[in-house]
């Protein structure tokens, strides 16, 4: 069985409209990916939908823990009740993909906002 990689939602800050997530990445295992483009749903408070985009955190290299930031446009931080990883929509390793990445992450959160998948 692969390794797990684990997505760690470590932190939110806002920024001008935006709020910007922070991520903490870890591969364990042997396998580095080129391609990793997540599926997030956003939640509010309330666990309406509020917006959904599509996240890179590529490349992940083999045996390593990493740091991504993105921004979630038009969203303060205050209104997320939680962020779904609802798929991963590009998994590749070189050039190959690779099937099935969403059962390979294990999804976590330092914060009172969930992340779940």
């Amino acid at each position: 069985m692969p390794a797990s990689i684990t997505i760690q939602l470590n932190r939110l800050d806002d920024h001008g409209q935006s709020c910007r997530a922070s991520f903490v990445i870890t591969n364990p295992g042997h396998d580095a990916f080129t391609g990793f483009t997540l599926d997030l749903v956003i939640f509010d408070r309330n666990g309406t939908i509020e917006r959904r985009i599509a996240a890179d955190i590529a490349p992940l290299r083999e045996d390593k823990t990493s740091v991504k930031v993105f921004d979630i446009p038009q969203t303060s931080c205050a209104s997320i009740g939680s962020i779904l990883i609802n798929d991963v929509l590009e998994c590749r390793e070189g050039n190959a993909a690779v099937p099935d990445c969403v059962g390979r992450v294990t999804a976590t959160s330092k914060l009172p906002v969930k992340l779940s998948k």
